[in-house]
């Protein structure tokens, strides 16, 4: 097998966290830690569970996730190590390179377990090596300001960290918002006690907190060390420590990833820092982060943190508006999106779905998401565009029996060497050249032509060029899901994993 995946795409030599340089950890004062395993559905249709909103670019050009990674290449933090979900896990290593960081280990989990889980596992993994090194523990679809304020809240933070306290970062209310948890602190000036958390307020309490001058909306955001956590996780959750810890003991390594074990992490909880252990524990410290900051859990958060136009507008792609104020816009179908006569409204559009919804009640976007997937909608999952490490396929039409692909293959990249039992492809190649495998004959094939897949034929494609290679798939059979397909051989170790 040629190197793997993620180190052709970073070009660069990766360790992970079991032989990292030890030494490394000391020119640098906070070991970083990216939770990108959401789903992101209150964003639907744009987020969805295959590519959710930390890989999309919603605020500037760049994906959030690519956003967090260039606000942790200050001096001030060590190279990070990355928790996401097992199915993300090219994607995080693409965006990752495209970056040019290199991160130290990239963690996968088999089940979405949420926060207090995810902790646990970074502070086990960093206790062997550095027990007493803050970690922050940040997640990776936020929307951050002021890169520069935000070390200076980091910095603010550190000795409270090092002192065997658990810091949170607040973010001071902009208005009575019940979509955030809130943190109410006493006594101090930068950094503070913490007397209580409290989840989602009515508007009426939202406003009251505001009033008093002593809440902050919590942005879940921690700092750290190991020992820290690892007590406090001894305390609080112990079967989690323990599920946690064998997880780590049978995780396999999968190219340059690491796999936790499926059956230990299930064991886990499904349950977040803030009610395992920040609501317990009496070592709790905030400091006020001194930047702008959105989760952007909404579309409304969305508009917020946008440019807006003197009517208050704020567009993305192909808009046009007329007599409307306050609304957001996007269009990622190619199609023109037209607004008239509306006002606070967010009007979402792409190829296989639209959403239009008042500003006030976008939150109920979440519930028909969970609709969409009782009912086995595939809108609910992938876009029409669907990401493989290989590039990327976009479905052009589907009836019963035949199906319509545009597939782009990446130069020196390949599918897997696979067969189908229940349908036949064709491939015709627009542009680049793509080297076809069909059983014992190999071809190469270049602009305009094409070759027929025999149902149950073991083949495959690749791109030998230095351009991305383009071509479009015409599938007919009794069956078109994308489980007909039996592995031979992978560079990407999918035979038996996701």
């Amino acid at each position: 097998m040629r190197g793997c995946f993620y180190h052709r795409i970073l070009a660069t030599s990766v360790v992970s966290f079991e032989s990292y340089n030890v030494n490394k950890y000391h020119e640098c004062s906070v070991k970083p830690v990216i939770l990108s395993g959401g789903s992101g559905t209150r964003l639907w249709p744009i987020s969805r569970r295959a590519y959710p909103k930390q890989f999309i670019p919603l605020i500037g050009e760049q994906s959030l996730f690519q956003q967090t990674v260039g606000r942790l290449s200050d001096p001030i933090f060590c190279s990070p190590m990355i928790l996401g979900n097992s199915e993300h896990r090219f994607i995080i290593a693409e965006q990752v390179g495209a970056q040019g960081a290199a991160p130290s280990s990239i963690v996968l989990e088999p089940a979405a377990r949420n926060t207090a889980p995810a902790a646990l596992i970074a502070a086990l993994s960093i206790f062997e090596y550095t027990p007493d090194l803050p970690i922050l523990l940040l997640p990776s679809d936020h929307a951050i300001e002021d890169n520069s304020g935000f070390r200076k809240s980091i910095e603010l933070g550190i000795p409270s960290a090092l002192n065997g306290d658990i810091v949170t970062f607040g973010v001071t209310p902009t208005g009575p918002e019940t979509g955030y948890g809130y943190i109410e602190t006493q006594n101090g000036k930068d950094v503070l006690d913490v007397k209580r958390f409290v989840e989602k307020p009515t508007r009426e309490k939202a406003q009251s907190y505001i009033d008093s001058g002593q809440f902050y909306w919590n942005a879940g955001i921690f700092m750290f060390t190991a020992k820290t956590m690892i007590e406090a996780c001894r305390v609080h959750v112990p079967e989690m420590l323990k599920a946690c810890q064998e997880a780590l003991s049978k995780g396999k390594k999968d190219l340059d990833f690491l796999r936790l074990d499926k059956e230990a992490y299930e064991v886990c909880e499904n349950v977040s820092i803030d009610y395992a252990i920040m609501e317990k524990a009496d070592n709790i410290r905030c400091v006020p982060l001194q930047t702008g900051w959105s989760d952007l859990g909404s579309w409304p958060a969305v508009w917020q943190a946008s440019p807006k136009d003197e009517q208050g507008n704020a567009i993305k792609g192909d808009v046009l508006l007329q007599d409307s104020t306050n609304c957001y816009a996007h269009s990622q179908s190619g199609a023109c999106l037209v607004l008239v006569g509306l006002d606070g409204v967010s009007a979402i559009a792409t190829k296989d779905a639209i959403l239009v919804t008042r500003n006030d009640i976008a939150e109920g976007v979440k519930q028909i998401v969970e609709q969409l997937r009782r009912d086995g909608r595939e809108n609910a999952v992938n876009q029409t565009r669907v990401y493989r490490p290989w590039g990327w396929y976009e479905r052009l039409e589907m009836s019963g029996r035949f199906q319509v692909k545009c597939l782009m293959v990446k130069p020196g990249e390949k599918l897997s060497l696979q067969s189908h039992h229940h349908r036949a492809e064709h491939w015709v190649v627009v542009s680049g050249t793509a080297r076809v495998t069909v059983d014992d004959n190999v071809s190469l094939l270049t602009e305009n032509q094409s070759t027929y897949i025999p149902l149950g034929a073991v083949h495959r494609l690749e791109n030998p060029g230095q351009i991305p290679a383009l071509l479009i798939e015409v599938q007919s059979g009794s069956y078109l899901g994308e489980d007909d397909i039996v592995r031979y051989e992978d560079i990407y170790d999918r035979l038996e994993n996701n």
